[in-house]
């Protein structure tokens, strides 16, 4: 694969992050599309995901996913997106699998997001130790992520 190819596809999926940023949901899937046309990347078939999944289409946010796990099993972006998807419809046991996965994975910048979303599941399970533990953990990763303190004193709440 050629350095400018490799180029460009990233420079596509920056355009089509914009794209999806501002609503722009079909654009930025025409251009998520032409970017793995042109160089496949787990990080493209992941925001595909996700602008599918911002359109109603959670089963091709999933499908897109696992596409980028095969390209990049070490990238965790994937997993905690299929977990968040697989809570989103009431599958709460099997996304905990993904959340672990995405905990685990050697190459991610958001380890605060499984955690938070382990805690979302234990949470719906009742398991409100767990989902505590998992909160706080988010909140060590990212003191200002904002849903992991709300869920917190939530819980606190629910508690008292």
């Amino acid at each position: 694969m050629s350095v400018e190819r490799v180029a460009r596809a990233w420079e596509l999926l920056q355009e089509a992050y914009k794209y999806q940023m501002e609503g722009e949901l079909e654009q930025a899937v025409e251009l998520y599309q032409r970017s793995i046309a042109t160089h496949p990347t787990a990080e493209a078939y992941t925001f595909l995901g996700w602008t599918y999944h911002f359109q109603g289409k959670t089963d091709e946010a999933i499908a897109q996913c696992k596409k980028a796990i095969a390209l990049d099993p070490d990238f965790g972006n994937p997993y905690n997106d299929i977990g968040a998807y697989l809570i989103e419809k009431g599958r709460h046991q099997e996304a905990v699998e993904w959340l672990e996965k995405a905990i685990r994975s050697k190459r991610y910048t958001s380890y605060h997001y499984p955690h938070y979303n382990l805690g979302r599941v234990y949470m719906a399970q009742d398991r409100l130790n767990d989902a505590r533990r998992c909160f706080e953990r988010a909140l060590e990763l990212a003191p200002d992520y904002a849903l992991a303190r709300e869920a917190l004193e939530q819980l606190r709440r629910k508690l008292m």
